[in-house]
């Protein structure tokens, strides 16, 4: 199968919030840093591959890459576009269950990224851009 390509998910004012969650984690937690990124290489690696206990599926198209560091729970919720693009649109800390708000957020930025590719894909790339 041949490399997912990783987009992040770009909003109006063309900030990737995922990209800002992940740099606010290399500062306050390198491991768990290292540890996502490392999922995302795996993501980018396997794509539609990947399954449980690295990716579960949410439901209506959207899907969380599943991080554990020590007892804390790191996720990013991300889509697929076409066959071989992977759009990371949310990111967050969770105790045991995604708030309702964290999904919501999440698919609302996956039908914005979908009226308009473009706009809504941030331009730098990788995790240092």
């Amino acid at each position: 199968m041949p490399e997912t390509q990783v987009h992040f998910y770009a909003d109006e004012k063309g900030r990737a919030p995922v990209l800002e969650w992940l740099k606010e984690l290399r500062g306050s937690n390198a491991r768990a840093y290292a540890k996502c990124a490392a999922a995302i290489q795996e993501l980018a690696s396997r794509g539609h591959e990947l399954r449980r206990p690295l990716v579960d599926h949410l439901g209506s198209g959207l899907y969380e890459l599943r991080v554990r560091v020590g007892r804390e729970n790191y996720r990013i919720l991300y889509f697929f576009h076409g066959r071989n693009v992977t759009v990371l649109a949310h990111a967050l800390t969770k105790e045991d269950v995604i708030p309702r708000s964290d999904i919501d957020r999440a698919l609302n930025r996956k039908a914005l990224f979908e009226k308009n590719p473009a706009r809504h894909t941030y331009a730098e790339k990788g995790l240092d851009g």
